[in-house]
């Protein structure tokens, strides 16, 4: 199991990127949450399977339609297991 925090950056606020990241999360398997930070950008953390983790973090390189990824920074985090959904902060 592993435990990564992402960051997005670019045009992800405002078209629903939360949503998309939550249900592609939730899809794989995945528990954490989502939300918006300042200055156009989306956090993420998300636990389980290494596998499943770096699909999603391809899935945010993409983003739903009408997202401009300009960078994303992913960091590995020790396992904690505290989650036990995908939702997003509001």
């Amino acid at each position: 199991m592993k435990r990564v925090h992402i960051i997005v950056s670019g045009e992800v606020n405002g078209i629903y990127f939360r949503s998309f990241i939550k249900d592609r999360a939730i899809e794989l398997g995945l528990v954490g949450y989502a939300r918006n930070v300042p200055v156009r950008k989306v956090e993420v953390m998300v636990e389980g399977h290494e596998a499943k983790i770096d699909k999603l973090i391809e899935l945010c390189k993409q983003g739903p339609r009408g997202a401009v990824i300009d960078n994303i920074k992913a960091t590995t985090l020790p396992f904690k297991g505290e989650f036990k959904t995908f939702k997003i902060i509001y």
